[in-house]
């Protein structure tokens, strides 16, 4: 993606490095929040949706508009949607399912294989907005890492949730996920969702920063390994980079932005970033955008 054209014995001159500045302006921070405030919004209308259909009956063609949970749920009584990892968890516990419910999870799973597998971690899962303000006071109090946990260890979670409803014939992540307990409290206002998420918000905290999402959550390293296929990823143009670093500094998944690896196949490949967009309104040279998978491998190959 290098330009090689330079006059004979001519040093290409680096581009000067410029660092992020926040807009003076309301209209220039707004837009420089607007996938902040898109995520916002998306999370907050899942929840709307839910909790509008359980209990102010929300239909649409006679059919309650959306009902059920994360876990499982159907829109208009006649698309299923179903948690293929829940899903996944179940078969390995030997019990049968309904035939909507397959159908929901491939529904699912398809889905985040486009649109990028951890969109569901930045966009959907009602956590996420505790686990971005612990980070947020995080920085703003100064506080440090308590201890260190390799990112990688989520995947061994990932596995144990797996060999556990093997061995105990029970979908144990479901039993104890915060994920679906804050859903369901949020929903239907039962359960332990408030004292579990207030865990992670405390973990998150005082003892790792993005403790949570970044190295322990099953789910999301489930739909790490479903995003390394999604279509729609952040393009990388190496070209106008300084490496700055701003978009490293504000990435809550930083490993993602390896900007050697991005170079070359311009964009970012790994399936562990969350298409979150923090990197994309920061970048100074406007290096980082969102494009389709197709579109940047035929812009690569006219390059």
């Amino acid at each position: 993606m290098t330009d090689s054209h330079h006059e004979p014995g001519a040093a290409a001159q680096p581009r000067p490095v410029r660092l992020y500045r926040l807009p003076d302006s309301l209209g220039g921070k707004l837009w420089v929040w607007r996938y902040l405030v898109l995520r916002r919004l998306t999370q907050f209308l899942v929840i709307l949706l839910f909790f509008a259909t359980a209990h102010w009956a929300w239909g649409l063609l006679g059919e309650p508009l959306l009902s059920g949970n994360l876990s499982a749920s159907s829109v208009i009584g006649l698309i299923p949607l179903a948690d293929p990892f829940a899903v996944l968890q179940i078969l390995f516990t030997r019990h049968l399912l309904a035939t909507e419910v397959l159908i929901g999870a491939v529904i699912v799973l398809v889905f985040y294989a486009l649109v990028g597998g951890r969109v569901f971690c930045s966009w959907v899962c009602p956590v996420n907005p505790v686990t971005d303000l612990a980070g947020w006071l995080r920085n703003k109090l100064g506080l440090g890492n308590a201890l260190h946990l390799n990112r990688s260890l989520r995947y061994y979670v990932l596995v144990l949730a797996l060999v556990l409803a093997l061995v105990t014939g029970l979908a144990a992540f479901e039993w104890v996920s915060p994920i679906a307990m804050l859903h369901r409290e949020l929903i239907f206002g039962i359960g332990m969702g408030l004292i579990g998420v207030g865990g992670i918000f405390l973990f998150d905290l005082m003892v790792v920063k993005h403790g949570w999402c970044g190295h322990l959550c099953p789910l999301g390293a489930f739909y790490s390994l479903v995003g390394r296929v999604a279509q729609v990823r952040v393009r990388f143009d190496e070209r106008t980079c300084t490496k700055c670093g701003e978009c490293i500094r504000v990435c809550p998944e930083p490993q993602v932005l390896n900007l050697n690896q991005a170079a070359r196949h311009g964009l970012v490949t790994s399936g562990e970033c969350t298409n979150c967009g923090r990197c994309v309104p920061v970048c100074p040279e406007d290096s980082l955008s969102f494009d389709l998978r197709p579109l940047i491998r035929r812009h690569n190959d006219i390059q």
